[in-house]
């Protein structure tokens, strides 16, 4: 058997991509050759970039290319105040809401034993020991809404709150903007359950 030529290679490795089936992952390659060879030459080398430069946080988990991050060398951030979020994408949106001034950690996934993702793998110990340094007061769950998202989100604050420490969960509910009627009734089971005092 003769091995894939080079347009069969990148078809395949393109399909690695998340959302990206084996039709969308040809359309990709083809345009990229046929339309854009600069292009896929600066996507080539940026992915070989970032894979030689880009590293953990030693602190807080995430994408970095230096020791620390620039959020955790930023001696202005609130360091009493942790939030632990599944990727550095989830990181990133709650940065972009300009609402958090506190620091991170970044599991990298969530616990899921039927994919073999135990606590090793989204570095429980090390978030223990960055939680409990005698610094950090509270923690903030900010794991998703799915079913390994709240598994992990409760084990951890069983965890946490053993040691002492105050920890807390983002909130759910009503999305802004959204009418009643189209909203699922599980999100506005939630709502109601999480409700506030105005």
């Amino acid at each position: 058997m003769k091995p894939p030529s080079s347009l069969e290679r990148l078809t395949e490795t393109l399909r690695r991509l998340p959302g990206i089936g084996p039709k969308s992952a040809q359309r990709i390659a083809f345009h990229l050759l046929q339309h854009d060879r600069d292009g896929a030459l600066q996507l080539g080398q940026a992915l070989c970039d970032a894979a030689g430069k880009i590293r953990h946080c030693a602190k807080c988990n995430t994408f970095t290319e230096e020791e620390l991050c620039t959020t955790c060398a930023d001696t202005g951030r609130e360091g009493n105040l942790l939030c632990v979020t599944e990727t550095p994408a989830d990181q990133l949106m709650i940065e972009q809401t300009l609402t958090y001034k506190g620091l991170y950690f970044v599991l990298m996934g969530s616990l899921s034993p039927l994919d073999g993702i135990g606590p090793k793998q989204i570095h429980l110990e090390k978030l223990i020991a960055r939680a409990t340094d005698g610094i950090v007061t509270e923690v903030v769950l900010a794991t998703n809404f799915t079913n390994e998202g709240e598994a992990t989100a409760h084990v951890i604050s069983e965890m946490l709150k053993a040691r002492g420490l105050k920890v807390s969960r983002l909130a759910r509910g009503v999305p802004a903007g959204a009418e009643l009627e189209y909203v699922d009734a599980g999100t506005i089971a939630r709502a109601m359950l999480d409700r506030r005092t105005t």
